[in-house]
């Protein structure tokens, strides 16, 4: 099983939102994903509740049987919509991948 984390630390304003707004909308886009992507075994989101320093605002975790899964995942029509907001919301993004 491969695991994919990534976290996101947003712009204070982008898109016509605050911080805020822009990390429960990605929530919801991400949230929408995995009917729409079968691949996904395990989808959460989760927002910085407790304003960690250093801080990131937004947290994705999935799961996926094969690194071709995740790899099919990444270029699913679906998620690159999601992509594309995210690109133009998110200030910094940290990855990792690992198999289990």
């Amino acid at each position: 099983m491969i695991k994919h984390i990534v976290m996101w630390t947003l712009k204070d304003e982008a898109e016509g939102a605050g911080k805020a707004a822009n990390a429960r909308k990605m929530k919801q886009l991400l949230s929408a994903l995995p009917p729409l992507i079968p691949v996904i075994r395990e989808l959460e989101v989760g927002l910085d509740v407790f304003a960690a320093n250093p801080a990131c605002d937004v947290v994705l975790y999935t799961a996926f049987d094969t690194r071709a899964d995740l790899d099919a995942y990444q270029a699913h029509p679906e998620h690159q919509k999601v992509v594309g907001f995210v690109k133009q919301v998110a200030a910094t993004r940290s990855v990792v991948d690992y198999e289990i």
